[in-house]
């Protein structure tokens, strides 16, 4: 199986500080996993929420809401691009997420989607904190000043 599809949130690290990963399968049907694997899936306008089951108010269900294009050769039986998917994750996993969002003001992210080696769609979520935009501007000149350091070192080797 081809398992080179590895779909990178790349404004998540720019726009949040990321504080805790976890990794998460999705609930998928068989067109929006045929759609991952052509690469047709964008984590850009991507955000995971909590939702309480209507059973229990304690228990909460972690869902994600992203953009995965319809399968160019799916019939009527085709997917809605814009629908929620369950992320499947352990009940300690989902408790501990709950508790850090609900104690302060953060918010989970996806941050990578990719396709594991038995073949499953598996999606990579963190725990954030929202930067400032002096946060941001901060973060890329360390960022520069890091690059322009190995750059330096590289040349007097």
């Amino acid at each position: 199986m081809s398992n080179k599809i590895n779909i990178k949130n790349k404004k998540a690290k720019h726009d949040y500080e990321l504080l805790d990963k976890f990794t998460a399968g999705i609930q998928l049907y068989g067109t929006e996993i045929k759609s991952i694997r052509a690469g047709k899936v964008s984590l850009n306008d991507s955000y995971c929420v909590l939702i309480s089951k209507k059973v229990k108010q304690q228990s909460f269900e972690v869902w994600v809401r992203m953009h995965i294009a319809e399968y160019v050769n799916g019939t009527y039986s085709n997917h809605d691009p814009k629908r929620d998917r369950k992320l499947l994750l352990n009940r300690r996993e989902i408790d501990k997420i709950v508790k850090k969002v609900q104690a302060s003001a953060l918010t989970i992210v996806p941050t990578r989607l990719f396709i594991n080696d038995r073949g499953i769609a598996k999606i990579e979520i963190a725990i954030a904190r929202g930067r400032k935009y002096h946060d941001k501007r901060e973060n890329m000149k360390q960022n520069d000043d890091k690059r322009e350091m190995d750059r330096l070192k590289k040349l007097k080797l």
